[in-house]
């Protein structure tokens, strides 16, 4: 059975560009995101990296990490963030994973419903699905998981939203609607009635019985 939302995100110790990780000890209750990729030295790949690369500020300021998972070597990785860095324009300043053992996509469960993985030989298409993306919170738990086919590159500006509304409604009685952008009205849970979700979020646009609208909190 695959990850779940609210399982705790399995550690690992893994070699990296940054070093050994030790995955729960490495995210030091921050957010954390697993980007996964296919192979180094790949055109989708290339671009998402890049794509990651320019938004590593932008994560920093969500006090978010970000590590990347590839089933190829550290000596790769090394080489292939010059070509990101280069398509990007922005230091690949994250990690990049060494999986060859597909330590990590096996623990993630990233691999295809049917797969082979030949020890001599392997090509992006033999581990076509391990395109990922995991957010796990400062409490270990995996909080959201995306999955996409090796031809469809990421929407990272999705991601970013997405992250906002995690991290904006973790552990409260609040939800984002469809289409929701960072600074939006948010939706209040039924959890609390009109009372006290006035009391603790202000004033209520309160479109059906069960649609109340209050403004995000700061």
């Amino acid at each position: 059975m695959g990850l779940r939302i609210n399982d705790i995100a399995p550690d690992f110790t893994a070699s990296s560009t940054a070093g050994e990780i030790k995955f729960h000890d490495w995210l030091d209750g921050h957010y954390g995101i697993i980007f996964s990729h296919p192979r180094d030295f790949t055109p989708v790949c290339t671009t998402e990296f890049g794509a990651v690369a320019q938004l590593v500020p932008e994560f920093k300021k969500r006090g978010t990490k970000v590590i990347g998972v590839s089933v190829d070597s550290v000596q790769d990785h090394e080489k292939w963030k010059r070509d990101i860095e280069a398509f990007g324009g922005a230091p690949a300043d994250f990690p990049i994973i060494d999986d060859t053992s597909l330590t990590v996509a096996k623990a993630y469960d990233m691999l295809p419903a049917e797969f082979y993985l030949p020890t001599e030989g392997r090509t992006p298409a033999n581990s076509a699905t391990v395109r990922t993306v995991f957010i796990v919170g400062p409490d270990k738990k995996v909080k959201l998981t995306m999955t996409y086919p090796m031809s469809v590159g990421r929407n990272f500006a999705e991601i970013l939203r997405a992250l906002d509304a995690v991290q904006l409604t973790d552990g409260k009685p609040l939800a984002t609607p469809a289409n929701w952008q960072a600074g939006q009205d948010v939706i209040v849970a039924l959890a609390l009635n009109n009372e006290q979700a006035t009391e603790r979020f202000g004033a209520l646009d309160i479109k059906l019985p069960y649609l109340r609208f209050a403004k995000a909190p700061q």
